[in-house]
C-alpha cells in the first residue's frame, strides 16, 4: 500500500479543465474519457482529478507520426 500511495504524491493532480485546456478540448470530452474509462481519474468530492502522468499516458499512447513527403 505504500508504492501505491507514493505514486499518487509524486504526480500533480489536475483538474478537469485544466486537461481540457492541455489537450485542447471541451470538458466535456475530459468527462467522457473519463467515464468510458480511457483516461484515469479520482474522484475527489463531486469532482475529478486527473494525475499528470495519465494525461501523459492517455497522448503517449494515441500518437501517430505521420509521414511527410521528406525533408527539404
Amino acid at each position: 500500500m505504500g508504492t501505491k500511495r507514493a505514486t499518487y504524491l509524486d504526480d500533480r493532480l489536475l483538474t478537469v479543465d485544466e486537461v481540457a485546456g492541455v489537450m485542447r478540448v471541451s470538458n466535456m470530452t475530459v468527462y467522457r474519457l473519463i467515464k468510458a474509462g480511457h483516461l484515469g481519474a479520482i474522484r475527489v468530492g463531486k469532482n475529478y482529478r486527473i494525475r499528470s502522468a495519465d494525461v501523459d499516458r492517455y497522448l503517449s499512447d494515441r500518437f501517430v507520426r505521420v509521414q511527410g513527403q521528406g525533408r527539404g
